[in-house]
């Protein structure tokens, strides 16, 4: 019988019937446009919170479903699967920033924000990584210095996923003193946020509907009452406590891409021919996908362990390293070989395998290096 992943319901089951057919319907069509413009339409954003895609495991008071993690799975799954476009985008502000709010955000917070995310209406992004400071973030120099009733954030940004479009940006700042105790997290409102500049839209090479923006705070002004927390100096921890569920995601993507690059490549190799016979039937392609196949499947009951670890509040950073790190990994090397098995086709960029080749890549690079995930995990031993 085909696998079933085990936190898979009927209610999530019925959901995802639907969620996939609005996808292709609704979204798919638009795609390609967002790879042009390098965004996604504010219309698609408020359209998956018509559909209840964008905050479903948040609870129901503040806008979400009222559901588990087990829903956000099948969102980012069908996404990576149907719309990789949205993707990105989408885990940002749904999957870290609004569960930012929901765990340290005050009842004010959460009843200000979550609502318009759920409904699409607000976009989330989060200011980690600055030119200087990437995975090491208790290196970070952007300053938030508190006057009165307010903070005032001097500092710069870059990589940030949903920065072009982003209403709410979780900044990352130093409070305090040098290391990881004077580190907060703050809330920047952008419309009309005084001394805050979004810079460029960032060529990449890859996740070309997903905006990546530098974003220059040059005395931006921030209510004090917008600090995430009861007090300062709690950001560095709240960083590490939501790190594995953001390097779960990734996992997440990384087996729906993995599992889609080989079904397109079995797909494509029984089709074209060479030498008068489907070229599935040469060893090595057979022999290619048969190995990619076994290693996705392995990939996907070891995320799915991971899910109802999650779920159940027993995902470790250790274990979610590894998955974020092996699977990452795998997507990487299963684009390569299925885009290899397409020949010159799959050199281009009218081929799906094209740009799941160049988007894969940034896998191994964000949510943490896959050089620290082995770091970690080597803490472990």
């Amino acid at each position: 019988m085909p696998y079933r992943s085990p936190w898979m319901t009927q209610d999530i089951d019925a959901f995802r019937d639907h969620f996939q057919k609005f996808l292709r319907s609704s979204l798919l069509p638009a795609s390609s446009r967002w790879r042009k413009e390098k965004m996604m339409d504010r219309s698609a954003w408020r359209a998956l919170g018509e559909i209840g895609a964008l905050l479903p495991s948040v609870p129901e008071a503040y806008g979400g479903a009222g559901a588990t993690f087990a829903f956000d799975a099948a969102v980012f799954e069908d996404l990576a699967a149907v719309v990789p476009e949205a993707l990105a985008g989408v885990s940002v502000s749904s999957g870290i920033v609004a569960h930012y709010i929901l765990n340290y955000g005050s009842e004010e917070q959460k009843r200000r924000w979550l609502p318009g995310m759920a409904r699409g209406e607000l976009i989330g992004a989060i200011a980690m990584t600055e030119p200087g400071t990437g995975s090491d973030l208790q290196s970070v120099r952007t300053q938030a210095r508190l006057e009165g009733d307010h903070y005032v954030v001097n500092g710069q940004k870059t990589f940030i996923t949903n920065g072009q479009c982003a209403d709410l940006v979780i900044v990352v700042a130093r409070t305090g003193g040098p290391g990881a105790t004077g580190i907060s997290l703050i809330v920047l409102e952008t419309k009309d946020a005084s001394g805050f500049r979004r810079g460029r839209n960032l060529d990449k090479i890859g996740l070309h509907a997903s905006d990546t923006s530098e974003l220059f705070f040059e005395d931006a002004i921030v209510p004090k009452e917008n600090l995430l927390g009861s007090e300062e100096g709690q950001g560095f921890a709240q960083l590490m406590h939501q790190l594995p569920r953001e390097r779960l995601l990734i996992a997440i993507a990384s087996v729906a891409a993995m599992e889609r690059a080989v079904a397109l490549t079995a797909e494509y190799t029984k089709e074209r021919k060479a030498f008068g016979k489907p070229i599935l039937e040469f060893q090595n392609t057979s022999f290619v996908l048969a190995e990619r196949k076994t290693e996705a499947t392995i990939a996907r009951i070891f995320v799915d362990w991971c899910v109802e670890r999650l779920i159940q509040g027993e995902l470790d950073a250790t274990t979610a390293s590894m998955a974020k790190w092996w699977c990452s990994e795998k997507e990487v090397q299963t684009a390569d070989e299925c885009l290899q098995l397409h020949g010159g086709y799959g050199y281009m960029e009218e081929y799906p395998i094209s740009r799941m080749f160049v988007d894969s890549r940034i896998q191994k690079i964000y949510g943490g290096t896959n050089e620290i995930m082995k770091m970690l995990i080597a803490r472990s031993l």
